[in-house]
């Protein structure tokens, strides 16, 4: 089992070559091709998940095998608790501190993920946002429980499309978006960025949408019958899904049905269809993401690969 990274001070400014980010819609194939890159080549997988940084959640959200991270070192995965916050801020540190500490070792980190928001932080910087107010922010939260999310998400939009379109539906981003607003009357996106600790090339692929929705619900079923409903009672144990705003952790695709079906609520195909369906819409917003925010043209998989591994192989 590779060593976790810990929280560590920014790392100077690294130059030279960019650091390479490899991102393609979910179940599109990108931890596969990541580890067949690993085979060949003295890599280290960097993880770019939201989700996969929280213990226990392993089916769920497709996280590496313990044999798949044996054989190509991982970082980032693992390294909260379910019943604590994992921010951006907290990714983009530890990110740079595992990104810095395998160059010192004279490897080659792979940045490997699929979570826009993080992406977009490690390349352009973190928000330079003023510090939560807790009493504002509890205002907004007391808001949300009572007049749900879409009627903040409209107060958003009315100012502030493109700011509305970036929170993706996220309730605590909501939150945080409209408690900075109303102390400032500028959303978090506004305040400009910190220095990146490196330089950054994106690698980008999909499928075609046939195939891509194919795998997707390939996945989400197979995943359903493997344990996701037993994992989903597990975080239930640990988290309420029901406390307000909603945690971290039940933000994560398809625990919600999975939870349904352990439950008795949904059957599992009533469930594999609504999960598949939600996957499908946020693999759309995947791909507007890469393509928007990290300025990337998705290719076909076969073309993606041969030009990482070309762009890795320059290194060594």
């Amino acid at each position: 089992m590779p060593p976790t990274v810990a929280p560590a001070p920014r790392i100077p400014r690294v130059t030279g070559t960019p650091i390479p980010i490899l991102t393609a819609p979910t179940a599109a194939g990108k931890t596969a091709l990541a580890l067949a890159l690993g085979a060949r080549l003295p890599l280290e997988i960097v993880v770019a998940d939201a989700f996969t940084v929280y213990r226990g959640l392993d089916l769920g959200t497709a996280k590496p095998t313990p044999a798949e991270r044996a054989a190509v070192p991982h970082h980032l995965l693992d390294v909260a608790d379910v019943r604590e916050e994992y921010d951006v801020a907290r990714y983009v540190r530890e990110a740079e501190a595992a990104i810095g500490d395998v160059l010192a070792r004279g490897r080659l980190p792979l940045v490997v993920g699929g979570t826009g928001f993080y992406l977009s932080a490690l390349v352009r910087g973190l928000p330079l946002t003023p510090p939560a107010d807790p009493a504002v922010r509890a205002e907004v939260e007391t808001e949300l429980a009572a007049r749900g999310l879409d009627a903040l998400l409209a107060e958003v939009e009315a100012v502030s499309p493109a700011e509305a379109a970036r929170l993706e539906r996220n309730p605590r981003r909501v939150v945080r978006a409209l408690e900075v607003y109303r102390r400032t009357g500028r959303f978090p996106g506004e305040f400009g960025r910190s220095t990146p600790a490196h330089t950054y090339r994106v690698f980008a692929f999909s499928r075609p949408w046939p195939e891509l929705e194919a795998r997707i619900r390939a996945r989400v079923e197979a995943t359903l019958a493997a344990g996701w409903p037993e994992e989903a009672a597990w975080l239930a144990s640990q988290v309420s899904p029901d406390r307000e705003p909603r945690p971290t952790v039940w933000q994560a695709l398809g625990y919600r049905e999975a939870l349904a079906v352990h439950t008795g609520t949904l059957t599992p195909e009533q469930a594999a269809h609504a999960i598949t369906l939600a996957t499908r819409q946020y693999a759309k917003r995947q791909l507007t993401w890469i393509r928007t925010q990290l300025g990337a043209a998705p290719t076909s998989l076969e073309e993606t690969a041969g030009e990482l591994e070309a762009f890795l192989g320059q290194q060594l």
